[in-house]
């Protein structure tokens, strides 16, 4: 007699096949289904699509998402405020500083901190936040320019690239999974000789960025392969609530930072770079003026960063209230009430109150949304994260048919996605 498990099985596959006989039902004359990844290496990671295809041009094309799902959001239920930190690295792992400021800004709405972070502590948050930005787009840049074709540009990107992971092993102690900032401020304030070295990196960035122009701006081959390639329209970016530089290339003015600032964006002077046609060519001039506003954006920073490069005043760089943020070592080691207090954070998380919330961060790849739903104490009740990735990806059906199959890779590399942040 059978048993249980292999009624299920048979079952399963039965489940299957009726599934793979619906997609191939509405197949007309000689069309043929593609799979496009899991494993493809323009597809960024492990995402497949499944393309229909009469001859080269595309008919249909449905992403499959969920190969690199980790339950980030359930596993936050089960983790104090500040250790879900190193979660937040592996969202847009490219970008992880950007994540962690992102999250961190998000808890200390709720609990009503957002107005009381030191000023040092909000110039430095910016400032890896901006690095973040360039970082993400000389990768984006590079991986997009290969995909293409053009192997040079990934060199340069790659190079400078590696300098802001030397800034950030500098910074954090990491180059990949920072988990730098803390509820409250930030785990240590900048090193010796680092505002020289940020200094140093943005003299050289500038004209790296002028050369991939050069390389690419009217390149015959890099123009006919992206110039009226994947074009979105104004209306239909915002109605697949499209973010990021995939929205503003299609000539929509909406950055978080200009929309609804926070941090110390209000007090800073730079320019949202604007598309006009919304296709690939417009997606990558909107990310090259975005790295010269964030290397402007980084100079003020720097040049008015409270307490200097040094800190000779002392600014603090966390929220000074032993309910919030951990006591000096010393202090805990000689002082009971400092040693009960980190006892509790340390054990219970910051005690938040019951409320729900929700932030918006423009990050490299468009706005990564944290909602929170607390019933009080250190842990959330629920967290959902609105990942820009996937959002963006969603398009994907809308977009591709019509297009040619080479043109595939050219319309993945301009929407610049990353499935760690798709999936979670």
């Amino acid at each position: 007699m059978p048993t249980i498990q292999e009624f299920q099985s048979s079952d399963n596959a039965a489940r299957a096949a009726q599934a793979a006989e619906e997609e191939l039902s509405d197949l007309r004359g000689d069309r043929m289904v593609l799979n496009m990844g899991p494993s493809h290496p323009s597809t960024h990671g492990v995402l497949r699509v499944v393309l229909e295809l009469d001859g080269e041009v595309i008919t249909k094309a449905t992403p499959h998402v969920g190969y690199l799902h980790r339950g980030d959001e359930k596993i936050a239920e089960n983790m104090t405020w500040n250790q879900f930190v190193p979660y937040t690295d592996r969202l847009d792992y490219l970008a992880p500083l950007a994540n962690n400021v992102a999250y961190a800004l998000a808890v200390e709405k709720l609990m009503g901190l957002d107005r009381a972070l030191p000023p040092r502590c909000q110039f430095i948050r910016t400032i890896v936040a901006e690095l973040s930005r360039i970082s993400s787009h000389l990768l984006g840049i590079g991986c997009y320019a290969m995909d293409v074709g053009a192997m040079t540009v990934f060199l340069h990107t790659f190079t400078e690239r590696e300098k802001i992971y030397n800034l950030w092993e500098s910074l954090t102690g990491a180059r990949l999974t920072t988990s730098y900032t803390r509820i409250g401020g930030v785990s240590r304030d900048l090193p010796p000789g680092w505002v020289a070295q940020c200094r140093a990196f943005l003299a050289g960035v500038g004209p790296v960025i002028q050369d991939v122009s050069e390389l690419l701006d009217r390149n015959r081959i890099w123009i006919d392969r992206t110039r009226d390639v994947g074009v979105i329209p104004k209306d239909v970016a915002i109605d697949f609530a499209l973010s990021g530089p995939n929205l503003r290339a299609s000539g929509v003015d909406y950055d978080l930072r200009r929309a609804q600032p926070y941090l110390i964006y209000e007090q800073l002077e730079f320019e949202v770079p604007l598309g006009s046609v919304g296709d690939c060519y417009d997606r990558y001039l909107v990310r090259m003026e975005e790295m010269r506003q964030s290397v402007r954006i980084l100079h003020q920073c720097l040049d008015r960063l409270p307490g200097g490069a040094d800190n000779a005043a002392g600014e603090p760089v966390c929220i000074q209230d032993g309910k919030v943020s951990l006591p000096p070592k010393h202090k805990v080691l000689t002082r009971m009430e400092e040693l009960i207090h980190q006892f509790m954070l340390v054990t219970q998380g910051v005690n938040a109150p019951p409320g729900e919330i929700y932030f918006g961060h423009e990050n490299p790849k468009g706005e990564l949304g944290f909602y929170i739903h607390s019933t009080g104490g250190g842990t959330p009740h629920r967290l959902k994260i609105r990942a820009p990735s996937f959002v963006n990806l969603s398009i994907l059906p809308w977009l591709a048919p019509g297009h040619m199959l080479t043109d595939m890779t050219t319309i993945l590399g301009s929407l610049d996605f990353v499935m760690g942040e798709c999936d979670r």
